[in-house]
């Protein structure tokens, strides 16, 4: 007999249990099934992003800043610290501790809002009378049915098909939180978010990083300006990177791994290093689902089909977040998850990909929202743009920090806000006020005129807006 809900959630990453979480606030009988461990075997909710994501990766960022910090920049403010070392068992420690305490924040949230947890994998097992049956198999067994199911099953690292990871040398997202030593040397395939965020917290621990990208523009989702000032800036600071390679053979053996690959110049090259992270895009986490059991429907690619509002193929059942199309970011899965709960229940749920913030949480951060200048070119968009570096903004000399800018594109014709482009000191926080903007379709001149707090890094917003119309008051 199986166990009766009114909405099932397979995965409890941050679709997944938003989604959940957001459904039993509005009234329904929710369950939702996710089969992480952690290193006790007990479950480990949050998915990619609390496991080996988003958080364990910015707690690592967090703790090699400090470090370089310690090492080249307490001098400047009168800080004598002496030799500075790194113990890097203490900081992954640091770093699984923040782990769990999201891990066990979500528990408590599901406890709060009475969402029934089942720790193990979620299934489709059959489909009869307007519902649906859903195995739960591994650390607990279940079956559940529900009229409303929604995928959030998340996704994984792509790996190279000849280069498998093994996660000891030739290491994924996973593998690359898990190192227990800086390397002398380290390989990264890929130039993409996880990549230099992984690259730069072992290059201020020490290693030597080679970042290998196949592309022949770095960042070619950024806009191009902020792409150039990334590319100088990583360069200065020690990350090698080359643009526009082709891999060959990998070798994996016990010393570390040789990578064979030909130059932007068609040379070829050999690469050793003692660990390689492989950071070449995610695939959706659809094997095991069982979806031919009920006839959902997939793409070549293994994702969900969906439409505008996270509807599949079959009534009652919705997909978000990674597993489906768009972005695969999880404040966009959150979204995602919040609207689905609401279209549940009669209400209107809204998300729009069109401003959903991109943030990179190297040092400098790098955040956009909206299209780039390329995309307004490339579409015959009539626009003007406003740029304003750190250089000239008070409080970012006061933090020691003056590296990049924020830039404004707005429409010729109107002055709507297009696009918000940044790199510099906290850009992941800075963004938020150009999602907004964008969102009440805002133009240039509304931020102009806004009064912004001084001394402020978001100044700097304010008098790029200004800079649209040339008119800066600070450079």
């Amino acid at each position: 007999m199986s166990q009766s809900f009114d909405v099932i959630v397979i995965g409890c990453g941050p679709g997944g249990y938003i989604a959940a979480i957001r459904a039993a606030q509005l009234g329904f009988k929710v369950a939702c099934i996710d089969e992480w461990k952690n290193a006790a075997g007990g479950p480990a909710p949050g998915g990619t992003c609390t496991n080996v994501g988003c958080i364990p990766s910015k707690a690592l960022l967090q703790s090699s800043e400090h470090f370089e910090h310690a090492r080249h920049h307490f001098a400047d403010h009168g800080i004598s610290t002496g030799e500075v070392t790194m113990d890097v068992t203490k900081m992954l420690a640091r770093k699984d501790a923040v782990v769990k305490q999201n891990n066990d924040g979500i528990l408590y949230l599901f406890k709060k809002n009475k969402v029934t947890f089942f720790h193990g994998r979620g299934s489709f097992a059959s489909a009869a009378d307007g519902a649906y049956v859903v195995k739960v198999t591994g650390a607990q067994t279940a079956d559940l049915s529900a009229k409303q199911v929604v995928v959030a099953t998340g996704s994984s690292a792509r790996q190279l098909p000849a280069a498998p990871f093994d996660e000891m040398n030739i290491l994924s997202n996973d593998g690359a939180l898990r190192v227990g030593a800086a390397p002398t040397k380290l390989g990264v395939i890929g130039s993409g978010v996880i990549g230099l965020e992984m690259g730069s917290v072992w290059r201020r621990l020490g290693a030597e990083v080679t970042v290998l990208e196949a592309m022949p523009t770095f960042l070619a989702a950024a806009d191009e300006s902020v792409a150039k000032e990334a590319l100088k800036i990583f360069t200065k600071q020690g990350l090698k990177i080359e643009l526009g390679v082709k891999i060959g053979e990998i070798t994996n053996g016990k010393k570390g791994v040789s990578v064979a690959y030909t130059n932007a110049k068609g040379e070829a090259a050999q690469l050793e290093v003692d660990k390689l992270i492989v950071s070449i895009g995610r695939v959706p986490n659809t094997q095991g689902l069982n979806a031919e059991a009920v006839g959902l429907k997939l793409d070549d690619r293994g994702a969900v089909v969906v439409d505008d509002e996270c509807r599949t193929n079959l009534p009652g059942v919705w997909a978000v977040g990674d597993v489906v199309r768009g972005p695969m970011l999880a404040h966009k899965a959150e979204e995602e998850g919040v609207a689905v709960a609401e279209r549940i229940a009669g209400q209107h749920g809204h998300v729009d990909l069109g401003i959903v913030p991109w943030v990179i949480y190297t040092s400098p951060e790098i955040a956009w929202v909206g299209r780039t200048e390329q995309q307004l070119k490339a579409d015959g968009v009539a626009y003007k743009a406003g740029q304003f570096p750190f250089l000239a903004n008070g409080r970012a000399r006061a933090l020691g920090d003056t590296t990049g800018f924020v830039k404004v594109l707005a429409d010729a014709p109107t002055d709507e806000i297009l696009g918000v482009h940044i790199i510099g000191p906290m850009a992941s926080e800075l963004i938020a006020e150009a999602a907004m903007a964008m969102a009440f379709k805002a133009s240039a001149e509304d931020i102009a005129r806004i009064c912004h707090a001084h001394p402020s890094l978001s100044e700097s917003t304010k008098e790029a807006a200004l800079a649209v119309d040339k008119r800066t008051l600070n450079f």
